[in-house]
């Protein structure tokens, strides 16, 4: 598993170009028949990949996507909120089958056994996107419909930041500990995400970026007000945050970006807001 560190203002602050794509950027998540993960020192925060194409795969059997944390099992003390960003498949937890289609959620609760994935198409395979966090709590694993998810209508066409937040995993739909995950769906001629931008250092963030039309990019900003900086971003990819850091995005077309966040509580509204007129 990749190792990624945590970082201060003054070091960030140099960072050249490679240094941030090295530091933040996950790219090459979904490889056939393989789980990828990236552990972050960010609130001890792992990014999940998986791909199922010819076989189905069991998350334990990836020993070495879990071996860092000590423990018997990927789920012994964690929990985890996964997307199906590709074709139909699906997830069974001990046991139990969930079946997802493109946009599907499942929360996986702290001590699940047997989590497998699958695809019912390997011409068309599910993609999973996960992130998972520390757990206190056994919370019942629940599968979360784009019908199910909390929706939200926020931002403007004058700004171009017209778009609809659907909140999954959050305090308003089910319960979990730490995790919140959702996505924001930009309108249609509208690039920006997350404006005006915030920080929240009580509570990490995790993007991924998906349905960006090929040959199209996201300039993804970060780092403090002050001091910012960017990455280029392309469809499928992530972004790991210092947890001091702002995060907005700014694409050549519409897209999803996908987010997640782990800290101290589950206050979406818990924010610091960033006034446009201190960034640099």
């Amino acid at each position: 598993m990749e190792i990624r560190y945590d970082v201060s203002p003054q070091e960030f602050a140099g960072y050249k170009t490679q240094q941030l794509r090295d530091g933040f950027l996950i790219s090459d998540l979904y490889q056939a028949d393989k789980v990828r993960g990236i552990y972050s020192h960010v609130n001890r925060t792992v990014v999940l990949g998986i791909m199922p194409v010819n076989t189905e795969i069991v998350l334990d059997d990836s020993t070495e996507v879990w071996e860092n944390f000590g423990t018997k099992t990927f789920f012994e003390r964690r929990e985890a909120g996964f997307f199906n960003i590709g074709g139909p498949g699906g997830c069974r937890v001990n046991g139990k089958e969930y079946p997802l289609e493109r946009k599907d959620c499942i929360y996986v609760g702290k001590e699940a056994q047997d989590v497998t994935f699958y695809s019912n198409d390997a011409e068309n395979p599910a993609k999973f996107y996960g992130v998972s966090a520390p757990a206190h709590h056994p919370y019942e694993t629940r599968l979360v419909t784009m019908a199910q998810a909390n929706k939200i209508e926020t931002g403007s066409a004058e700004n171009a930041s017209q778009r609809q937040v659907y909140q999954f995993i959050h305090p308003d739909v089910m319960p979990s500990c730490q995790l919140s995950m959702g996505f924001t769906v930009l309108a249609p001629g509208n690039v920006w995400n997350t404006v005006p931008p915030h920080l929240h250092a009580r509570r990490n963030e995790i993007y991924t970026y998906f349905d960006l039309p090929k040959d199209e990019l996201v300039f993804h900003f970060l780092g403090a007000p002050e001091e910012t900086r960017h990455l280029v971003v392309r469809n499928e990819e992530a972004v790991l945050h210092p947890s001091w850091s702002l995060h907005t995005g700014c694409a050549t077309a519409a897209y999803i970006q996908l987010w997640a966040t782990t800290g101290e509580n589950l206050d979406s509204s818990d924010v610091d807001g960033v006034d446009i007129a201190l960034l640099r």
